[in-house]
């Protein structure tokens, strides 16, 4: 309840219960109900228009355009990447590959995180071993740098969604510049382990023992790097190319929702048209059948006569 009436400007108690006020007698509920109700229907229809320009230009920014529908696809791609050897760690115990399923070795990056993490302490007490600069301690940089490679990349990805708004952004170029220097950082790295094995025979590598070893860079670091960069030139090329206006992509909306109606409109009509020819046939089938028995009828009463 409001703390006055709309009309006369009472004050109003807990106690007033009534719809009508006390004083002048009018409907609080009901008082300008026409100004009120006009009120809201402008207000939702302008958050109506507010919506329906964010989803026109979150529609545009993923498959507004070829080029744009292109970038989408060339963006999430080079996850597939990561999930090559991008390199190995070679020994006659064990090897270790910088790939997410050991496609190359018998541990993983899957494997190495699960025991980095559970034996995060030995690591760092063998990187210090090394003055963080052996095997094990470039070899651990060139996951960190591969690991935010990765991150740069999906966030990449995920700005062409969030900055949809704004067609000009070079956000995702920005970030995927930063996922090229991680890669290009991350095979340093392991270039950096491959000199150190001349000087390190044997490896404690968290809890996998290394002896006789030699790194390398391998052909899915390569793949990957083709792919981010790819997708930087992509998102370049769509930050420079020209981009609609919400006016023009709101007109578009409604031309096709208007074309849908009119189709829609067009469907009704002739499904009406349809239904008033079949029930113009039924009604002539029924009045000749009629007609017929009628004759039948006739005929039969004329042969009884003769």
């Amino acid at each position: 309840m409001a703390s006055t009436c709309p009309n006369c400007g009472k004050k109003l108690h807990w106690y007033d219960i009534k719809a009508e006020c006390s004083e002048c007698g009018v409907s609080i509920p009901n008082f300008n109900w026409e100004a009120r109700l006009e009120a809201d229907n402008e207000l939702a229809e302008k958050k109506f228009s507010t919506f329906y320009r964010a989803l026109n230009r979150l529609a545009y920014s993923i498959w507004g355009t070829k080029l744009r529908i292109a970038r989408i696809i060339l963006s999430f791609v080079p996850v597939i990447g990561f999930i090559l050897p991008w390199a190995t760690i070679k020994s006659d115990a064990k090897s270790v590959g910088l790939d997410l399923f050991g496609i190359t070795c018998e541990k993983s990056l899957l494997d190495i995180f699960s025991d980095f993490f559970s034996n995060a302490g030995n690591y760092i007490t063998n990187m210090g071993y090394e003055g963080f600069s052996g095997v094990l301690s470039f070899t651990m940089f060139g996951v960190l740098f591969m690991a935010l490679s990765l991150v740069f990349a999906v966030i990449a990805f995920f700005l062409i969604l969030i900055t949809a708004k704004h067609s000009k952004t070079k956000a995702m170029v920005t970030f995927d510049i930063l996922s090229v220097l991680s890669a290009c950082a991350s095979a340093v790295m392991i270039h950096f382990a491959s000199g150190a094995c001349a000087g390190q025979t044997a490896v404690n590598f968290g809890s996998f023992p290394l002896y006789n070893i030699s790194a390398q860079v391998n052909w899915g670091f390569y793949v990957a790097l083709v792919l981010l960069l790819v997708a930087t030139v992509m998102n370049g090329m769509v930050a420079k190319a020209p981009a609609k206006s919400d006016e023009q992509l709101e007109n578009e909306r409604l031309e096709r929702k208007a074309a849908k109606e009119a189709a829609e409109h067009e469907k009704e009509l002739q499904n009406e048209i349809a239904r008033r020819e079949e029930e113009a046939r039924a009604k002539q089938e029924e009045a000749e059948r009629v007609a017929k028995a009628k004759a039948d009828l006739a005929a039969r009463e004329q042969k009884k006569k003769k």
